[in-house]
This record gives C-alpha cells, structure tokens and sequence, in this order.
C-alpha cells in the first residue's frame, strides 16, 4: 500500500473501535455465566472473532448482529468438548486466557494458532497452571499446540508473578473459579485489570488490594448487558497523529480510560502533549471518556520501570512520537515486547532507521533522538498490526511516498482503521 504523506492535519471528531481486550474478556466471562449477556460495541476484529469461534465450538450460542453480540452463557460447568482442535488465529489473549478456563473441565482440549502464535512461549501460563493441578502440556514444553486433559480438582495457590502480565494473570484468575480454595497473585506492578473489573461485575468474589489479587471460588456468574468503550491502544495512533502534524484537533469519544492503560496519555502529556480529558464516567465498572487533541512541539523523556506495564502496546506508536520531539528518549524494561506479534523493539527500530530517524536498539528497549525529518521508505510491517499502524501514522508525517508491505493485519484489532483517517486527514 502506497501512504502520501507531507502537508497533512488532522481535524474532526471521531470514535475507535470497542476495545479489544474487554471484547475477548466479554465472550469468555459471558460463556460460562448464567444466563444472557448483551455486549454492545464489540470489537469486530479477527483476533475477538476467534475467541467467539473457539466458545461455539465449545457449545455456546453466540449470536452477532452489527456491533452487538448475544451470549448465552452455560455456567461455569456447561461448556462441552470440541469435535474439532480449538484455533486462535493470532491472538495470544485468546490462548492464554482459554487456557485458564479449559483446565477446569472435565474433558480434553487441544488449542492452537497460526505460524506466529505457535512461536510465542506459553510456558507463562503452563507452569501456573500445573501448580493448580491442571494437565496442561506444549512442545518442548513451552509452544503450541497446547493439549489440555481433565484433572480431578484445581489447587488455589499464591502466585508471584516473575513480571507483571495481564494475559498470565487472567489465566490463573480464570483457573481459580474452578479451583478447591482461594487464589492469590502477587504482581510486581500493576497490569492491566479487565478481568478483575469483569469478574467483579459478573458477581464474582474478587478483591484488588495494592498489586494484590484475591479470588474465591464458589460464586455463580451471572450474564450482564456491557458496553464495551473504544480502545485506547487503537486511540493511540489518532492521537499521536495529531500531536505530530501541524495544525491537527481531533475529538475522540467513548474512549475506555482505566487507568491500567492509559500510560500512554499520561507519557504523551509529560511529553508536552496537549490533551485533555471531557465528560468522564463510568459504564459497567470500567471508566470511559472523550479525548481532546491538539498539534503539540513534543520533547524527550524517560519511559521505564512500573509505567511500562499500562502501555506496552503503545510503545511502537510512542516510538514514532519520539522521532518527532525535541531531545532524547529513552524506554527501558520493555523485554515483553520481544514476544509479541513479533519482536516490536527490532521491528520499529529497523523501520524507523530507514526512514532516517536517529533510533538505536537496546535488549529492553530503546533510544530515540530527536527531532528526525522521515523520509518516505519501503516498509515492512513484520505482519504486527501495531508496527503497521504505528509505521503508517510515521507515514503521513513524511514528505513524500512510502510503501507498506502486508497490512492485512490491521483488521486483527483495528478494522475501519483506514475509513476513519480517511474522514479525518486533510490536506494543507
């Protein structure tokens, strides 16, 4: 795809998709609730449409009409066996957290996904879950495909995670609603929390303390109305857009604001960003707002430690602000970054570098000088929806023509990506 960049703004009024891990979240809690959960807002994207296909196949009803989705939960023990191996596609959240889920059954699973998924380690979750008692295997222990047997009962058990993970979390979370006593997860830092939020909403005895988790088993869930607010890592690459070209305004509402994940405003605004915050609220315990944005002269900053886990998906698109602001950024202890949709520190840096921008590679992270002119470039996209909609927003900024190869992953998480900036982008 050829992106003509150079003398562009941004200007208008818009709303993101639904946000993506809410909508996997939504499904799965949905499926093993009691009774009929109504999802507005869901996000249409390959990877939560793979989460719905693996919960039919394991005998829930769900049924997809515009942006809404009816599921008709089957309680905790009502899934049946799948005739047919459970496939992910390239989502990662999908496998992991079914996983927490499958090792409560009282029949076998196997799962797997495409050519990406089966390299990314599932060792994170495996170890865990065999602390619970669950018959969980991979190769080498580690990749997909993953075969899951029944087990008599899961333990509850108090777990340290090593780093902090939302998928990891939510998988022992998951587990522990089928386990014999409480489970407990001790997190370094905070990660992203829509599974407890949901839990909690669905009627489950859960506590946050601190970076603490308490779950007890035993409640039944119960099936809700949700609507799932847009999300704010697809948000981030309009808003990075509008602080980087000239002239640029952009109103974006409904945007999902739990503060797990909105690292990425709080760096962009320390970054000089001019945002702001309107008509804040909440909708089915998660905190929703609108997002203003204007064209800012961004500068350098440091992005490491505890901030790194509320927006480590934003940190490519982050990557393209910093070319753009004055001084230098440096971003550390972000190694979970190498087991992604690919290895995103070596993804956007090499990208980055041959559109000329001042960028070096570090084993967790990066550093970026700036401000770099980009030039138009040959890109690649690593077949990572976030490198190509991060690459394509460094694009537009650069005067001139570059070509992007294989964006066709876009429509994992972001699927009218180009409608809106076609709505929104106008030529100076």
């Amino acid at each position: 795809m050829i992106i003509r960049g150079g003398n562009l703004s941004i200007k208008g009024e818009v709303r993101v998709p639904g946000d993506k891990s809410i909508s996997h979240r939504a499904i799965m809690i949905g499926s093993i609730a009691e009774g009929k959960t109504i999802i507005h807002n869901f996000l249409m994207g390959e990877d939560c449409l793979s989460t719905v296909d693996c919960f039919r196949k394991l005998g829930v009803n769900i049924f997809i009409s515009d942006e809404d989705v009816i599921v008709e939960g089957v309680g905790l023990y009502g899934l049946k066996e799948s005739k047919d191996i459970l496939y992910v596609g390239n989502s990662g959240t999908t496998i992991r957290l079914i996983s927490g889920i499958l090792a409560g059954q009282n029949f076998s699973s196997t799962i797997t996904g495409d050519e990406s998924i089966q390299k990314r380690p599932m060792d994170r979750i495996i170890n865990p879950l065999k602390m619970m008692g669950a018959n969980i295997s991979g190769l080498l222990n580690k990749f997909p495909p993953l075969r899951i047997k029944p087990t008599k009962k899961l333990i509850g058990v108090e777990y340290r995670q090593p780093i902090p993970s939302a998928q990891v979390k939510s998988c022992i979370l998951l587990a522990g609603l089928y386990a014999d006593s409480d489970t407990k997860i001790l997190q370094p830092s905070m990660s992203r929390d829509h599974t407890e939020r949901m839990l909690k909403y669905f009627g489950a005895n859960i506590v946050t303390k601190d970076n603490e988790v308490y779950l007890k088993p035993g409640n039944k869930l119960i099936g809700k109305e949700i609507y799932i607010p847009g999300d704010i890592s697809s948000a981030a690459f309009l808003i990075v857009g509008t602080l980087i070209l000239k002239g640029s305004k952009l109103l974006i509402r409904d945007v999902g604001l739990n503060e797990t994940r909105t690292g990425i405003l709080d760096v962009l605004i320390r970054m000089g960003g001019r945002i702001k915050i309107l008509n804040e609220r909440n909708l089915n315990n998660e905190p929703v707002g609108d997002i203003l944005v204007e064209y800012s002269e961004l500068k350098g900053i440091d992005i490491k430690g505890n901030m790194i886990p509320r927006l480590i998906d934003e940190i490519p698109i982050i990557a393209v602000a910093a070319t753009q602001a004055r001084g230098t950024t440096v971003i550390k202890n972000a190694e979970e970054l190498k087991v992604k949709e690919s290895n995103r520190i070596k993804a956007i840096v090499n990208e980055l570098k041959k559109m000329g921008a001042d960028i070096e590679e570090l084993d967790d992270g990066m550093i970026i000088n700036g401000p770099s002119k980009l030039r138009p470039s040959n890109l690649k996209t690593y077949n990572d929806h976030r490198i190509a909609m991060s690459l394509i927003i460094a694009a537009l900024s650069a005067d001139g023509d570059s070509n992007l190869q294989e964006i066709e992953s876009i429509k994992i998480s972001f699927p009218n990506f180009f409608d809106i900036l076609k709505s929104i982008i106008q030529r100076i």
